[in-house]
C-alpha cells in the first residue's frame, strides 16, 4: 500500500471510529495530524481486532481464530512492525510509519496492548485503583503516545497527557456501563457497587438505573482532578496541538457532565454532543490554550494515581 492509500484509510478510518475526535483533530498542523490518524488506525484495528468488529460494528463473518490467538498475533504484528519488517496489513504500516517519525516508545505500544490482554482474560476490578490501572493501558498510554507524535518530552508533560486518557477513559465507562454490560464486561470498581446495593449480576438491570446513576456520577466526579491536571500540561505542546487537545479535553468533559445530569435515563441512548456545540467549544477551548500559557506550569492537581 502506497503512502496515499494509507493517508487515505487512516483518514476514513478516524471518520467512521471516532466523530468527537475526528473534529479536534482537524486543528493539528498536517504532520502531525497523519501521525495522529495513523496511530488512531493501529489502535481503531486493534480493538476491532479483539472485539472482532470492523470500525466499531459487528462483523458480517465471525473470525475464525480464537480470541487468544487474535492476540498473540496483535503482538507479533506489533514486534515486527518495530523490528522494521515491512508490514501489509495497513494498521501496522501505519504504526511503524508513527514509530520511524517519532521514535514512538515500545514499551507504551505494549502497554496498549495489554489492555486489550484484560478484557480477553475477563480482568475483574474490585478497587477504583484497579479500574484506573486498565485505563492506563487503553487509554492513558494513548495519552502518551500521542504526547511524543506532538513532540512532548518531559516527564511532567507526559503525566498529564497520561491525566486526560485516564478522564476520556473514565467518561467512556461511565456513558457506556450498559452497552459494557451487554457485551459481558464491567469495568466499575467492585466496590462501589456493593456500597449501592449492587452486584456484577444485577447492576446494569432496568429496575437498578438510579442506583446506577450514582456510580456513575461517582465515576465522573472522579474524572474530574484528571481533566483538571491535564489542563496543566497545555503549554508544553505546539500550539495547535494544545488547541486540538483543548478541544477534546471540553467536548469529553461535556459527556461525562451530561451522564450525571442525566441521572436514571442516561443510558436510554448514546450521549454525545452536537456539531454546534463542538464549535462553541473549539472556541472556548482557544481561551483555554491562551490562560494556560500565561499560567505556564505543568504541575499536577493533587496526590492522583501514578502510572507505572
Amino acid at each position: 500500500m502506497g503512502n496515499q492509500d494509507l493517508d487515505e484509510h487512516v483518514k476514513q478510518t478516524m471518520a467512521v471510529g471516532s466523530k468527537s475526535f475526528a473534529a479536534a483533530s482537524t486543528l493539528f498542523d498536517p504532520t502531525t495530524r497523519r501521525s495522529v490518524l495513523m496511530l488512531y488506525a493501529w489502535c481503531r484495528y486493534c480493538d476491532d481486532t479483539i472485539d472482532d468488529q470492523i470500525l466499531g460494528f459487528s462483523a458480517e463473518q465471525p473470525a475464525s481464530s480464537s480470541v487468544v490467538q487474535r492476540l498473540a498475533d496483535l503482538r507479533s504484528q506489533t514486534a515486527s512492525a518495530f523490528a522494521g519488517e515491512a508490514q501489509s496489513i495497513p494498521a501496522f504500516a501505519a504504526l511503524q510509519q508513527v514509530i520511524n517519525q517519532h521514535g514512538l516508545s515500545q514499551q507504551f505500544a505494549f502497554d496498549h496492548l495489554q489492555g486489550y490482554a484484560m478484557d480477553v482474560d475477563q480482568t475483574h476490578y474490585s478497587t477504583i485503583n484497579q479500574t484506573l490501572t486498565y485505563c492506563y493501558h487503553v487509554a492513558g498510554v494513548v495519552g502518551l503516545m500521542m504526547a511524543q507524535i506532538m513532540g512532548a518530552k518531559s516527564s511532567a508533560a507526559l503525566d498529564r497527557a497520561c491525566d486526560l486518557g485516564l478522564a476520556f477513559q473514565l467518561t467512556n465507562i461511565a456513558r457506556d456501563i450498559v452497552e459494557d454490560a451487554q457485551a459481558g464486561r464491567c469495568y466499575l470498581p467492585e466496590q462501589w457497587l456493593i456500597e449501592e446495593g449492587l452486584t456484577l449480576g444485577n447492576f446494569a438491570n432496568p429496575d437498578h438505573r438510579q442506583a446506577l446513576s450514582r456510580v456513575a456520577a461517582r465515576l465522573v466526579d472522579y474524572a474530574d482532578p484528571y481533566y483538571q491536571s491535564a489542563y496543566q500540561g497545555l503549554s508544553a505542546l505546539p500550539l495547535r496541538s494544545a488547541w486540538a487537545v483543548a478541544t477534546a479535553r471540553r467536548v469529553y468533559r461535556e459527556i461525562g457532565r451530561r451522564v450525571k445530569r442525566a441521572g436514571a435515563g442516561a443510558w436510554q441512548q448514546r450521549l454525545s454532543t452536537s456539531k454546534q456545540e463542538k464549535l462553541l467549544m473549539l472556541a472556548a477551548a482557544a481561551g483555554d490554550v491562551a490562560i494556560s500559557r500565561w499560567q505556564a506550569t505543568t504541575q499536577r492537581c493533587g496526590a492522583l494515581w501514578q502510572r507505572p
